[in-house]
């Protein structure tokens, strides 16, 4: 029997969508001689759906939409993601795999392990199944997981005391399968390889296991469905970040109980983990922004900012690879304070990537802003209020110019900038999607010169823009520098606080200077009120601002804290 691992990307809350989607997946397999198919998590809805799976219409519709999927399956088995129902005390509906065969339902496994944790919320949905049992199908016992029944205690976030593999096992279980909407983050995809080689290891069990691909809103699900032997060798792997299916086919070798798998199409797994981490970043991004704007059903015309900095150069360069270059223009809004390259890089950006380039200046809407406030503001020092001025009216153009031509404005901002605050709120902080909100501001000139030199082979970041020094442009001869450790400090010290944890005392162990530790420190803390009106950002490591990162606006902790250092 040959079998095909789909990898979709669902539409969430569009069930009728999907389900023409998951029929022409089961009629093409079936043209092609496929005997089981396998689809991801929650394949009818999308995942994750929230609070969607509070509207009683919604858990029905979906329901309805198993039954048509499984009708509409004759010839061919079927094991696909979906919500059952529950009934009784609890949560009303289970996130389920379901077994299909020939138009007959087989048998459903719940998912047992419900995460709780950074971006997941399962517990607030779904009610856990209360015992893992094989189904059998074809002569074969399959061992059926969805997504964390498979991580069993792989992270430090949550421990379960139940242990669904060992249940399957137990009863039987010939093969593992697991259907998975597994978020992509830059150092999950090796991880997540390793920990199913460990499953195969410790089980002797071959494994299936096909991933969701597609972004929804600040996820990314990279697919990287494969098949481990029971040796646990890698036998075949799907491409990431793209709708793919893997076929396998497997005999049953007589007398013993391992399953031999002999792909199809085997994928040099070892070429594709061996690519630079710019590349998959830069693939990643490209499919947040191409989701998040079809998908939700915008006009596919996006518009930027063009400052004449990195931040924004790489942003539009992505917008072109995610869109095409009809849909991307860029403004650039030049004050008394910008610099005469602020404009000719980003007229010299625009034409390397054939995008319209419009120019608005400033000079004078920021004069009539100081002359409504000459009165109040007479006495006092040029600071932080002008300079915001300048970037608010920036912010009011980009605006202006989505709502009169129907365009979605993207954010530049990075994550370094993000973590201190160096954005404005109702300025540059403005857009509907923040691009670059887990990138920091070296990885984002790393990204930059992997463009030119590896992807497009030539220089579409001009280099005048990779050069010069980052700076906001807002008071005379103004830089980053002024006020902040170089970025090459300044990102390892963000990077040891906000994704591994470390506090005060441990980052000064780590060689950082306490005086610069304990402000940067209240930065962050302080300027979370600015981030928590943020535009949503793509998710790319461990800990992003956003969903999965949830701090209290109002809190002293960060007095207490620096009382005790």
């Amino acid at each position: 029997m040959k079998i095909r691992l789909a990898q979709l990307n669902p539409v969430i809350g569009d069930i009728q969508s999907n389900t023409v989607r998951i029929l022409q997946e089961i009629e093409k397999a079936r043209n092609e001689q496929v005997g089981l198919l396998i689809l991801p998590e929650l394949a009818v809805c999308g995942y994750p759906p929230m609070d969607l799976l509070n509207v009683p219409s919604f858990r029905e519709t979906i329901y309805r939409a198993n039954e048509t999927i499984i009708e509409q399956s004759p010839g061919i088995s079927l094991i696909f993601g979906s919500i059952t129902p529950h009934e009784g005390l609890g949560r009303p509906c289970y996130n389920s795999a379901i077994v299909a065969s020939n138009r007959s339902l087989v048998g459903i496994q719940h998912k047992t392990l419900l995460p709780n944790y950074d971006v997941f919320d399962d517990m607030r949905y779904f009610e856990p199944a209360v015992s893992s049992v094989p189904i059998e199908l074809h002569g074969i016992k399959w061992g059926i997981s969805v997504c964390e029944d498979i991580w069993l205690n792989e992270n430090d976030y949550m421990q379960y005391k139940q242990n669904p593999l060992d249940e399957l096992v137990k009863k039987g279980a010939d093969i593992f399968v697991n259907i998975s909407a597994s978020p992509f983050t830059r150092s999950k995809i090796e991880s997540r390889f390793q920990m199913l080689q460990r499953r195969v290891k410790t089980y002797q069990r071959p494994l299936l296991y096909v991933n969701q691909v597609g972004a929804q809103t600040e996820l990314i699900f990279d697919g990287d469905s494969l098949a481990i032997n029971g040796s646990a060798e890698l036998i075949g792997r799907s491409p990431r970040f793209k709708v793919d299916a893997l076929d396998v086919s497997f005999t049953l070798v007589e007398g013993e109980s391992e399953l031999n798998f002999v792909s199809s199409r085997l994928q040099d797994a070892g070429k594709e983990s061996l690519q630079p981490e710019e590349k998959i970043v830069f693939e990643a991004l490209v499919l947040g922004i191409r989701d998040y704007v079809l998908k939700s059903g915008l006009s596919p015309k996006v518009v930027i900012g063009l400052s004449g900095g990195i931040d924004s150069a790489v942003v539009a360069t992505l917008a072109v690879e995610a869109l095409g270059k009809d849909s991307v223009v860029g403004i650039t809004m030049p004050s008394e304070f910008s610099s005469e390259g602020s404009v000719s890089d980003s007229r010299a950006l625009a034409q390397n990537l054939d995008i319209s380039c419009h120019q608005i200046p400033i000079h004078e809407m920021v004069q009539s802003f100081d002359h409504a406030f000459k009165d109040y503001y007479k006495d006092t020092p040029f600071g932080l209020a002008e300079e915001n001025i300048q970037s608010r009216i920036r912010g009011s153009i980009l605006m202006s110019w989505s709502n009169k031509f129907n365009a979605v404005v993207l954010n530049t901002g990075n994550k370094s900038e993000y973590a201190v605050g160096y954005c404005t709120l109702y300025g540059d902080m403005n857009g509907a999607l923040a691009v670059l909100s887990d990138l920091y501001k070296t990885e984002v000139y790393a990204l930059a010169e992997w463009l030119n030199s590896s992807h497009y082979r030539r220089e579409v970041i001009p280099n005048s823009i990779l050069k010069k020094a980052p700076s906001a442009e807002l008071r005379p001869d103004q830089k980053d520098s002024d006020s902040l450790p170089e970025y090459g400090v300044l990102d390892q010290l963000l990077k040891g606080y906000l994704e591994e944890g470390l506090e005060y005392e441990e980052l000064v162990q780590r060689g950082f200077e306490k005086g610069m530790v304990k402000r940067i420190l209240k930065l962050v803390d302080l300027n979370e009120f600015k981030r928590y009106q943020s535009a949503p950002g793509l998710k790319l490591s461990k800990i992003a601002f956003g969903m999965g990162r949830r701090r209290p606006l109002v809190q002293q902790w960060m007095r207490y804290r620096e009382s005790m250092s």
